[in-house]
């Protein structure tokens, strides 16, 4: 009968104590190598929870370990496909991170949609993902799919650098490889053998948007079809995804099966093709709720449809491009700019590595875009170099999008899933 939280292992303590506070949580199981920090945030929280301690003995509390050789037979809660299975706590990409509550039956549709009909999982396959299993989008990875066809999952307690992530890659020779574009970037920055792949069907790709030019230089580099998807907390995974023969590069791709989509302009109204509007999906795995936030379930959850708060397009095949999500969009000169249109041109420059695009204002207290560079190694902020980038996204695109200012900076704030959190660098003044 116990509801499980899935939390980060890479948290700093205010964030657990936040969540511990928020959950009301009773019980908190952590391995002695957490206990400390675990300790530290309940002290300043107002929860009365117990610890209980797997690992290394820690006298004071309970031992996980000492619980599990108990004799007593515990009986199976008697829980039903629509009973809670599960918590997962939201990003933070724009705020303090939401409890979001998913059924049981939630994890079969996400295996059942995605997995066996995108992917074509099988027993034979061997999953590794650098996302780890406290996110939604690992939970699938490693857990729900290759348990759903009996495969094999390789799980990896360092963090995902590319020097961890290709020991595992070449020792243990996975079929597929799940991962987001800053890794997928920084794999390309190496000098690595297309030998080292050879093993992978495919690699997976969320959490930002894969921009076209990585997925072509990961494809001529490395060999690797990397099918781009969107998933959210709330959606618990993928419900737009690229296919294995049918690949859009730049574009998040077509709707999973089992899946529908409306895209919704700010006046209310359904978007035509080819119009901006704000994604809300119609699905077989949308979470209950957010625990404790009556307002934020009620403006996310709308009977039938689940808000992104992603603007997107879609074609006249069915095709959905991602142009940011609803707070990062800008007006500028009368029409909408995506942030993240600008920021994929910028990273086609040799010498940026990564970009974020946020709205300013000029002295006329318009809206302008304004770039946060991380250059690649080997190049140096100048005003020549401002004014080099400036003329690329004007070739790139619509001229008047492109950014007005410059800030180098050494990375970009994210969450703890490799999302860009943009809200705060529109506080950088």
């Amino acid at each position: 009968g116990i509801i499980p939280i899935c939390i980060n292992t890479m948290l700093p303590e205010n964030d657990y104590r936040y969540m511990i506070e928020d959950s009301e949580t009773d019980a908190i199981i952590v391995s002695s190598s957490r206990y400390q920090i675990i300790k530290n945030a309940i002290k300043k929280s107002k929860s009365k929870a117990k610890i209980i301690v797997s690992g290394n003995n820690v006298t004071s509390e309970i031992s996980f370990d000492e619980l599990l050789k108990e004799p007593e037979v515990i009986e199976v809660a008697n829980t039903k496909r629509d009973d809670i299975c599960l918590w997962m706590y939201s990003s933070g990409s724009t705020g303090n991170p939401k409890g979001t509550l998913h059924t049981h039956k939630n994890l079969m549709a996400t295996a059942n949609c995605y997995a066996k009909k995108v992917l074509k999982i099988t027993s034979k396959d061997i999953f590794f993902s650098a996302p780890k299993l406290y996110f939604a989008y690992g939970l699938g990875n490693a857990l729900t799919f290759p348990l759903s066809v009996g495969a094999t999952s390789i799980l990896m307690s360092e963090r995902p650098t590319v020097n961890s992530v290709m020991k595992v890659i070449r020792e243990k020779k996975p079929t597929l490889f799940f991962g987001v574009p800053t890794l997928y970037a920084s794999l390309l920055k190496e000098n690595l053998n297309k030998n080292d792949f050879s093993s992978l069907r495919l690699g997976i790709s969320a959490g930002e948007a894969l921009p076209a030019h990585l997925y072509k230089k990961l494809l001529s580099s490395f060999g690797l079809k990397v099918l781009d998807g969107i998933g959210t907390t709330e959606m618990l995974h993928m419900f737009i995804s690229n296919r294995i023969n049918k690949i859009f590069p730049g574009s998040t791709g077509v709707l999973v099966p089992g899946y529908k989509a409306r895209l919704i302009k700010d006046d209310g109204t359904t978007a035509n093709n080819n119009e901006i509007g704000e994604l809300e999906i119609n699905g077989p795995s949308s979470a209950i709720s957010y625990w404790n936030k009556k307002e934020k379930t009620k403006n996310t959850f709308l009977k039938n449809w689940t808000r992104t708060g992603d603007k997107y397009t879609k074609n006249n095949e069915g095709v959905y491009t991602y142009c940011g999500r609803a707070d990062d969009m800008m007006k500028v000169s009368g029409q909408y700019v995506s942030p993240f249109e600008v920021e994929a041109a910028l990273q086609k420059h040799t010498s940026v590595f990564e970009a974020a695009v946020v709205a300013n204002k000029d002295e006329n207290d318009l809206i302008k875009p304004k770039a946060f560079i991380v250059l690649n190694d080997n190049y140096e902020q100048s005003k020549k170099l401002e004014l080099e980038l400036t003329n690329h996204v004007k070739s790139v695109l619509t001229p008047f999008k492109y950014p007005r200012w410059y800030e180098f900076v050494d990375d970009l704030p994210k969450t703890s899933t490799g999302k860009i959190q943009r809200y705060k660098l529109r506080k950088i003044e």
